[in-house]
This record gives C-alpha cells, sequence and structure tokens, in this order.
C-alpha cells in the first residue's frame, strides 16, 4: 500500500506541474504478454505506463520519465529513467540529473555505448530505450562548430541491473559445489574517489560521421571472486564447498565510432578497448582464481536497401589479448547480427526480423515481429523470440525460453 500511494503522489505531482507550467505531457500505456512454446506457461504478464513530461525554454528546459511496471496485482516496479536540467549558454549546454547516455553506432549491441548500464532482468529482449538504466551524472556539451566535446561526471556508480536467482534469464552455470553468496563487498560507496568520469569528441562532416571515447569506470558486471573450501582429510584435496563474492573493478577503456556512406551503403564501426578487466580461469586448486586482461570489442556493419526491404547486417568481435589457456572464457567469441524490415499499406504494417547469431557457439537468438498501426495512437504487435543452440552459447542457454507475445500499445 506504501508503494502504491507513492505512485499516485508522484502521479498526481506530475499532473499538476503539467497543468500549472503548461509542460508538454506525453507517454504510452503498455499491455505486454508472452506464452512458452514447450510448456504454454505465460512467461510474461506485465503493464507499463510511461510518462514524459517536459518543459523547454530559450535557457533552461526540464524533463522527468518516470515508468511504472505491473507484473500482477501485488507487484509494481517504478523506474525513474529520466529526471533532469538542461541549462543552455552561448557554446555549451549543462545536464544535471538522472539521465540516460547513448553513444556509438551499434545496433542492439553495447561497445562505446557503456555510460548507462543495462538492466538485464528479461536478457535483451526489452526495446532498447528501456533496457538502458538512467544514471545520476552532470553532462557538459561544448561546441566547436560541428564539432562538440562531452565530458560526463557521474558522482554514484550504477551497476547492471542482473536477473534474479530464480528468474528464467539467471546466468546457467555449472558448479563443482554449491555456492554461497558473500555480496558485502559489491558496493560502491558514493564519493569522489569512486567517482566515474567519461570524455567524447565527436564531428559531423560531408563525408563522416565519426567519434572518440575514453573513461574511467567501474565494470557495470562484477566480478565473482571465488573461495574454495576443500577438506584434505584424504590426503588429497577434496572440493566441499564455494563462497563466492562478487566486487566491482576499475576499468580505463578508450575507443571510438564512424559511420559514413558510400555508394548508397551505409559503413559503420566501432570499438572499444578496456584495460584491467578481469576474468576466472579454471583452475581447480587456487584460491580466487582470476586473472587481469586487456580486452577489446568491436563490429563493423552495413546498411541497405534492396528495393523496400531495408537491411542491416553486423559483424562483431570480442578478444582477450595475451591469452591463458587456463581462462573459462574463449580467447576469441564472434557474433552476427541481421535485420530486415519491410513497410506495407503506407507504412501501417511493418513486417521486421532481427537475429543474433553466435558463430562461435552456433547459436541465436531470432526476433521476427508483425506490427500494425491502428491509427496514429495505437499500434498491435505480435512477435517471438526464438533461441537456438548449445546450452554453453550466450543464447542458446536459454533455449527452453523460446516464445511468442503479443503487445498493445497506446500513445498520447
Amino acid at each position: 500500500m506504501k508503494i502504491k500511494g507513492l505512485i499516485l503522489l508522484l502521479l498526481l505531482a506530475a499532473s499538476q506541474i503539467t497543468i500549472a507550467q503548461n509542460a508538454d505531457f506525453s507517454g504510452f500505456a503498455r499491455s505486454y504478454t508472452g506464452v512458452m512454446y514447450d510448456t504454454g506457461d505465460f512467461s510474461i504478464l506485465q503493464n507499463t505506463l510511461n510518462l514524459d513530461i517536459s518543459k523547454s525554454g530559450n535557457k533552461v528546459a526540464f524533463k522527468a520519465n518516470p515508468m511504472l511496471y505491473s507484473y500482477n496485482a501485488d507487484s509494481l516496479d517504478l523506474r525513474l529513467r529520466e529526471l533532469y536540467l538542461d541549462l543552455y549558454f552561448k557554446n555549451f549546454d549543462l545536464r544535471i540529473g538522472q539521465q540516460q547516455v547513448i553513444w556509438g553506432k551499434a545496433d542492439g549491441v553495447f561497445i562505446t555505448d557503456v555510460v548507462s548500464p543495462l538492466n538485464l532482468t528479461e536478457f535483451l529482449l526489452p526495446d532498447f530505450d528501456e533496457i538502458r538504466t538512467g544514471v545520476l551524472a552532470a553532462k557538459f556539451d561544448y561546441y566547436i562548430g560541428n564539432s562538440t566535446f562531452e565530458v560526463i561526471w557521474l558522482p554514484k556508480f550504477t551497476p547492471t541491473v542482473m536477473p534474479a536467482a530464480n528468474s528464467i534469464w539467471s546466468f546457467h552455470r555449472d558448479f563443482m559445489a554449491p555456492p554461497s553468496f558473500d555480496w558485502s563487498k559489491s558496493a560502491i560507496n558514493p564519493s569522489l574517489e569512486n567517482s566515474e568520469v567519461f570524455v567524447k569528441y565527436s564531428a559531423l562532416t560531408s563525408k563522416i560521421d565519426f567519434e572518440l571515447m575514453g573513461g574511467y569506470t567501474w565494470d557495470d558486471n562484477p566480478t565473482m571472486h571465488v573461495d574454495k573450501q576443500f577438506d584434505m582429510s584424504s590426503g588429497s584435496p577434496m572440493l566441499t564447498g564455494l563462497n563466492i563474492t562478487p566486487q566491482h573493478h576499475r576499468l580505463y577503456l578508450g575507443g571510438g565510432s564512424f559511420s559514413t556512406e558510400i555508394f548508397g551503403v551505409v559503413l559503420r564501426g566501432e570499438a572499444a578497448y578496456y584495460n584491467g578487466k578481469h576474468f576466472q580461469t579454471q583452475d581447480p586448486i587456487a584460491v580466487d582464481a582470476l586473472i587481469e586482461k586487456d580486452y577489446l570489442h568491436y563490429l563493423v556493419g552495413l546498411d541497405f536497401s534492396i528495393k523496400d526491404v531495408k537491411f542491416s547486417t553486423q559483424f562483431i568481435q570480442e578478444t582477450i589479448l595475451d591469452y591463458d589457456e587456463k581462462m573459462i572464457n574463449d580467447e576469441i567469441q564472434n557474433t552476427m547480427t541481421f535485420l530486415a524490415r519491410y513497410d506495407m499499406f503506407r507504412e501501417t504494417l511493418h513486417l521486421d526480423v532481427f537475429a543474433y547469431i553466435g558463430l562461435s557457439n552456433e547459436d541465436a537468438l531470432i526476433r521476427p515481429k508483425i506490427t500494425y498501426d491502428f491509427d496514429d495512437s495505437f499500434s498491435i504487435l505480435l512477435g517471438s523470440n526464438i533461441f537456438v543452440g548449445d546450452e554453453k552459447g550466450r543464447f542458446g542457454q536459454y533455449k527452453d525460453n523460446s516464445m511468442i507475445y503479443m503487445k498493445l500499445k497506446y500513445n498520447f
């Protein structure tokens, strides 16, 4: 009841601000239902209310974007995606508050797009404007002709939101002994020393659009420090238990992205170099068998059209440098994405298929969907999430989670 009361107060306050300040008010209401292919069980029963409140002036602008998710009568999840203030000056802008930051040129892949962490409670299935988590930040943009120099300071670290242990999206991993978890070291106390800083230079020219970026940050995904317990009574060590302590570590990263058009085909590229990333090893005896290596993540992509059908494809590679054979992760992991889209009936019916294809593990996530725009405000979407492949693969591990789903969405 306290949560429902708080939500009601927020909605009432938002409506009063809108009326009193003559702010712009928009958003959507959505019903989302998913059914598992194998069992017929409901994989998701979700209702969403998205509110977008904004007010713009010559020197100041304001935006608030709360989202309310309802999963059943007693389960409500209120997320404040954005709540910030913009200040406009002659050659620079300043944005302060909760905000989402989108960097890079990749579609469906996060390489230099690392300022806003992800919410992975439903894997990669939510719309990508919803999968990012808002961060408390101050963002400074300085404009020089067609170029922009951007600095972002995050005083408070926000980690990736992981699926619950009992979720169908929890990460599958085999342990030699039942693990216990100690989360006492997973929190990063807000302080000047623990803050994060990102910088980016971007330029838009007649021939190429490019970005260069760097960051001093924390790894959004915690490293699992493993304390192994052994029974030595038999004369040889026998593993009896695991105590896992998730902990975030500092990272330095640098990278960039570009896009250009060549004979009607858009060529895109993006890359990031991570210094100081921690990986697990397969050492059966060592306590806390971690190893620190540098890591490269990059892609190249093409966007083109054949008649009225739009296509996009990307090749993505993740490489661990100075690889050690004891590491659990593969030295190189290759993935491709494929997108095809066709609009018909005066762009009221949209046919889409998007796929992640794991080349290294021979697995895939295939996502066909049909969207019908009943009018400018109401749409109906019917789609499917099809997981195939080896259980060890990033997508194949969820092969029992293939589903069909429907979304009804009203925009206002």
